[in-house]
C-alpha cells in the first residue's frame, strides 16, 4: 500500500537513518570482534543492532528511493583522514548517535515505539562509546610512543621544576616521569606535601600534553589517576603491577624497577610495559644501592621482550659504554636537570642516541 505523498519523505528519512545506525553499529562491532577480540563488547553492540533491525519495517524499505536522493554519494574530506581504528570507531559512534537522534525526533509521530527505542539505544551507546575508546587506541598509541622514545626524563624536586621540564620538552624529550619521593624537600626546605605534589604533577601533565609527550608518575597511582597521567613507574617495594593494572585500566603504561633477571622476568609476567634495569653505576639519587654494572644491562638486552631502561650515573660522557652492550634508549635525571641549559643537554643526548639502531637494543635509563 502506497503511503500518502506527504508521508513519503518521513518514511525515506526513517529508512535512511535506520540503515545508517545499523551500518555504523556493524562497523564498530566488527572492530571489537576482529581488532580487539572483545566478545563482551561484540555481544552488546550486536544486541543494539538487532533491536533496531526488529523495528526496520518493510514500509520504510519500500519508501526507499536512492536515485532521487540529492545527497547520495556525498563525501567530506574529513572522512579520508580516518587512518587509525580509533578514529573510525569514534566517527561511527558519532554517526550512530546522530542517526538515532533523527529517528527519535521524526519517529515520535509516525512510530512512537521506534522513537523510544532509538532514545534508549542512544543513551546506552554514550556509555558504551567510552569503553570502546578506552579499549581501542590509547594503550596502543602510548605503547608505540614508548617504543619510539629514546630519551626518558625523570624529575627530582627543584625550585624551577616546570621550567626545566619545559626546556627539556623544547629540546625534544617526549617521555617524562614525575618523581617526588616521601621526604623530598621543597624550595622552602620543608617536606613536599601531597597538595604540592598534585600541583606540580598537574603542571607537568599540562606541559607534556602541549608537547605531545608521555607523562608518568613515580609510585603514586592516586596522583596518576588525579592528573590523568599516561601511567606509573613502580619500584620493587610498591604495589604489584597486576593491582596497578586493575586500578589504572588496560590502556595506561606501567613500568617496574628491577635489579636482577628474576625481577625482570616477574615484571614481564605481571604485564609491565617496560622495566628499569640497574643501577649501572653508583648514583647519589640511590644511596646505598650497589651498582649492577653493564652485565645486567647486557642480559636484559638479550632476554627482555619489553623496553628496558637501565639506571645509574649515566650521561653524555659515558653513554657509549651502554650503547656498546646493545642499548639504544636512555632516560636521565641529573644529565638534564643539573645542566646549565636543559634544552641543549636534551638535544645533545638525542643526537648521540640517534646513532643507535632504531629497534636494536634495550632502553637505558640515565642519571638517577
Amino acid at each position: 500500500m502506497t503511503a500518502p505523498a506527504q508521508l513519503q519523505p518521513v518514511l525515506r528519512l526513517l529508512d535512511a537513518n535506520l540503515d545508517r545506525a545499523r551500518e555504523g553499529l556493524r562497523v564498530v562491532e566488527d572492530w571489537c570482534r576482529f581488532g580487539l577480540d572483545r566478545a563482551d563488547l561484540v555481544a552488546r553492540l550486536k544486541d543494539l543492532r538487532q533491536r533496531l533491525g526488529l523495528l526496520h519495517a518493510d514500509r520504510y524499505k519500500q519508501a526507499r528511493h536512492t536515485a532521487g536522493d540529492v545527497a547520495a554519494g556525498m563525501a567530506h574530506p574529513a572522512q579520508a583522514q580516518r587512518q587509525e581504528p580509533a578514529a573510525v570507531v569514534a566517527a561511527n559512534c558519532g554517526r550512530v548517535q546522530e542517526a538515532l537522534r533523527v529517528l527519535e525526533e521524526f519517529g515520535r509521530a509516525e512510530d512512537p515505539a521506534l522513537a523510544a527505542e532509538a532514545a534508549a539505544i542512544r543513551y546506552a551507546l554514550y556509555d558504551l562509546e567510552v569503553e570502546l575508546l578506552r579499549a581501542c587506541p590509547a594503550g596502543d598509541q602510548r605503547r608505540e610512543q614508548l617504543r619510539r622514545s629514546r630519551l626518558y626524563l625523570i624529575t627530582s624536586p627543584a625550585p624551577q621544576l616546570a621550567a626545566v621540564v619545559e626546556a627539556a620538552l623544547e629540546g625534544g624529550v617526549r617521555l617524562v616521569q614525575y618523581r617526588a619521593k616521601e621526604g623530598s624537600l621543597g624550595a622552602d626546605g620543608e617536606p613536599i606535601t601531597d597538595a604540592e605534589r598534585l600541583a606540580q604533577a598537574q603542571a607537568l601533565r599540562q606541559l607534556c600534553s602541549r608537547f605531545g609527550a608521555l607523562f608518568l608518575v613515580n609510585d603514586r597511582i592516586d596522583l596518576a589517576l588525579a592528573v590523568d597521567a599516561d601511567g606509573v613507574h613502580l619500584g620493587q617495594g610498591d604495589l604489584a603491577p597486576a593491582l596497578a593494572r586493575r586500578l589504572l585500566g588496560p590502556e595506561k603504561l606501567i613500568g617496574r624497577s628491577t635489579h636482577a633477571l628474576s625481577q625482570l622476568r616477574q615484571a614481564v609476567a605481571d604485564g609491565s610495559d617496560y622495566v628499569g634495569v640497574g643501577p649501572v653505576n653508583a648514583t647519589p639519587t640511590k644511596p646505598g644501592r650497589e651498582p649492577v654494572g653493564l652485565e645486567y644491562v647486557r642480559q636484559a638486552v638479550a632476554e627482555s621482550p619489553i623496553p628496558c631502561f637501565a639506571i645509574g650515573g649515566l650521561d653524555a660522557s659515558n653513554l657509549a659504554a651502554v650503547q656498546a652492550v646493545g642499548c639504544s634508549r636512555v632516560a636521565v635525571v641529573r644529565a638534564i636537570t643539573a645542566a646549565p641549559d636543559p634544552a641543549a643537554a636534551s638535544r645533545e643526548l638525542l643526537a648521540l642516541l640517534g646513532s643507535a639502531e632504531a629497534d636494536g637494543g634495550a632502553d637505558v635509563e640515565l642519571g638517577r
